[in-house]
């Protein structure tokens, strides 16, 4: 890995495509970010995007710099400040594993069923099954012994005020 100084433009550039992703199995092409960029009122080519990640084109407007930070949703500081990209790209590294593991969970057949059934439920059942879900994963987590007692999870189900798996019992449709 260079040097702290040595990191190109076109390295940071590049470092962007790899870790912010549509999915995890592939990156964005120049051209969806040109077209993206271009949708934003900012004009730019794929090629142009080319240039700048082969290092061909080393000194981009300050126009086009803020027009690819926004599009990956970084500051602008990441491609000057080398604090601030060490710290983004440390929050974006935290992110692609996050985001890798949600996608290797969601492969199975079982799991897109529910996600493509769920989907279909009015946002009042699609709440009574993610508070079942939360009654069924606390009952397996505290099988295999790893239940902790002060767990609280904020999810769209659950506000945060009470404890998942305790007095959780969906109310019958109605």
């Amino acid at each position: 890995m260079p040097e702290e100084a040595d990191i190109s433009f076109a390295d940071k550039l590049n470092r962007l495509f790899t870790t912010v992703r549509p999915d995890p199995s592939h990156e964005y092409s120049n051209e969806q970010v040109a077209s993206a960029i271009r949708e934003g009122g900012v004009p730019i080519s794929q090629s142009y995007i080319w240039q700048l990640r082969k290092g061909r084109k080393t000194n981009p407007t300050l126009r086009h710099l803020q027009a690819l930070a926004k599009f990956f949703g970084v500051p602008a500081a990441y491609f000057v400040d080398d604090s601030t990209r060490a710290r983004i790209e440390e929050q974006l590294l935290a992110l692609a594993a996050e985001q890798a593991r949600f996608h290797e969970a969601s492969q199975g057949s079982d799991v897109q069923l529910m996600v493509t059934r769920a989907g279909q439920l009015s946002q009042k059942y699609r709440k009574q099954v993610l508070d079942l879900l939360d009654v069924v994963y606390r009952l397996e987590q505290a099988e295999r012994g790893l239940r902790g007692d002060d767990d609280v999870r904020n999810t769209p189900a659950h506000d945060g005020r009470r404890p998942v798996g305790r007095d959780v019992t969906p109310s019958p449709p109605g």
